[in-house]
């Protein structure tokens, strides 16, 4: 074995391959002995006893939304994460993976065992479960009824944030109208009621209101960041970025510009379409932050042009400067929403990316609050039908081919969907992807099923907390039950009446042993 080793260390010099590399080798000799293992976990579950639930009132809460980021997606995004950074991705630890607190969620919705991102959306925020495709609204309304709304409406934990005084924000990678942002601020019977386009002249007429124009009017939001221009202005507009495409225009019917409504009824107010001008606001001056920088939703960070648009890190760092400013706190969130578009279309490359970068904004987040007294909650509104085997060996690409071949005699890629628009099968058997590069931004993985858009999964999905009352979390809860941990650890609505003392208030050893010292030799004195 003494021999092995030598070798093994010449051939490193000799073929120069990265110190990185080199420490595998070293490590995968490690993970052969007992030991390397036992002191990792003796390690971890020392660690493990000295874990005490933070029971402080929490100043800020932070939600962070991976959408379509099933438990397959974060194990795939831990794997690829490591592999970029040269690793063989495995032992890879992301920033997600360091919260204490896990728990799972039944994501499904009243009407529907495999939910959608509206449904889930309201259980999450809202703290009420309710039927597909309606935000902000209980499941005694109707899809597509706007008179079904009236009297179901429910309000949102960003909502009761405001209401106590709090700053609140949203960011997103998907146009700020979307579902799930769109279960923050608005209750719509449909959720694709982005702006007054896209409704029937009926439910106008029944008085209901476009996503967009609720987003302006119905909660006072401090910060609004992602995509989501065209639902905005007035029908024809240009847009800013793309004036010469008739497809990116603006889309409103009723002419309405709705941000300069929204800045006309704010001081400190700001709007900014482009990445120059976004980095050019001081958060200490601003109060007020509306950036919309794409038509509809961004662009996936493998196609975003940094030079135009903020990465979801980079705006999430943003929004919490300006928020931070309040001394009551605040309530943000984050939205990494193009994971699941990236599923949707079948291409894994571009969801495990946008996961890479939705852990980056989590990873950022934590570097710019305390702890103590901020609960931050990182979760899925729902799965994908996503998974990948293949009994592929150690460091593998994520993205790569198993060792194997199928019963056609064909190899197949480790991760493949449960359908989708992957579906190839050319004179009805399976497309030879003997030569295909598979690794490549467009690359589809393959799906048995033929459909336009890979679905859903049903499947729970990981809650994952840290902050005060984070140890609330644990077992297998309802979706509904996130926003109720929320609202009770920074005493909102419906529990603002709690007894619970913020950290600043709380004396701890280090401060009260010195007093009781004080205390007791005035007391000798006298």
């Amino acid at each position: 074995m003494k021999w092995v080793y030598a070798t093994t260390s010449f051939v490193l010099l000799f073929v120069n391959l990265s110190p990185c590399r080199a420490a595998f080798i070293k490590e995968a000799d490690n993970e052969e002995t007992a030991k390397y293992w036992n002191d990792m976990a003796e390690k971890t579950l020392k660690e493990a006893l000295k874990m005490k639930p933070n029971n402080n009132k929490a100043k800020n809460l932070i939600m962070f939304l991976g959408d379509g980021m099933g438990v397959p997606t974060m194990t795939a995004g831990r794997i690829y994460q490591g592999q970029l950074k040269g690793q063989r991705g495995e032992e890879n630890v992301m920033e997600l993976d360091t919260f204490p607190y896990v728990a799972l969620s039944k994501v499904y919705n009243i009407d529907a065992q495999v939910p959608d991102s509206a449904g889930t959306g309201t259980a999450y925020l809202c703290g009420v479960k309710t039927n597909s495709g309606i935000l902000g609204l209980t499941a005694a309304s109707r899809f597509g009824v706007c008179k079904s709304s009236y009297g179901n409406e429910v309000t949102s934990i960003l909502h009761r944030a405001k209401k106590a005084g709090k700053s609140v924000g949203i960011v997103t990678t998907t146009r700020v109208q979307h579902a799930s942002p769109g279960a923050a601020y608005a209750h719509s019977a449909n959720r694709d009621w982005y702006s007054d386009n896209e409704m029937p002249a009926s439910m106008i007429s029944d008085g209901c209101k476009d996503i967009a124009y609720q987003l302006v009017h119905n909660t006072d939001i401090n910060v609004i960041l992602g995509g989501g221009r065209a639902y905005m202005f007035k029908s024809g507009t240009p847009d800013p970025e793309y004036p010469d495409s008739a497809t990116q225009q603006a889309l409103r019917k009723d002419g309405l510009n709705l941000t300069d409504i929204w800045l006309s009824q704010r001081k400190n107010a700001v709007y900014v379409w482009n990445k120059k001008d976004f980095d050019s606001v001081d958060e200490s001056k601003i109060d007020y932050l509306m950036g919309l920088f794409e038509p509809k939703d961004m662009n996936y960070e493998l196609n975003r042009n940094p030079d135009m648009d903020p990465s979801l890190a980079e705006m999430t760092e943003k929004a919490i400067k300006i928020l931070s400013k309040n001394k009551k706190g605040f309530f943000l969130f984050v939205e990494g929403g193009r994971i699941d578009h990236g599923h949707h279309d079948g291409r894994a490359k571009q969801s495990l990316t946008e996961t890479v970068e939705f852990d980056k904004a989590i990873k950022r987040a934590g570097e710019i609050t305390k702890e103590s007294e901020t609960l931050t909650v990182v979760t899925a509104d729902h799965s994908h039908v996503f998974s990948f085997g293949g009994y592929t060996n150690r460091g593998t690409s994520i993205l790569g081919v198993a060792p194997g071949k199928g019963t056609d005699n064909k190899p197949y890629t480790s991760i493949v969907y449960g359908n989708g628009p992957g579906y190839n099968f050319p004179n009805g058997s399976r497309q030879n992807i003997t030569g295909v590069d598979t690794e490549t931004n467009t690359y589809r993985q393959q799906a048995p099923v033929p459909l336009g858009s890979e679905t859903h999964g049903g499947e729970d999905v990981a809650i994952l907390a840290k902050g005060p009352f984070a140890h609330l979390f644990h077992g297998i809860q309802e979706q509904s039950y996130i926003a109720h941990v929320m609202a009770y650890a920074a005493c909102l609505e419906p529990y603002e009446k709690c007894s619970i003392k913020s950290a600043s208030l709380i004396m701890y050893p280090s401060t009260v042993l010195p007093m009781l010292t004080v205390w007791g030799l005035l007391v000798i004195l006298w």
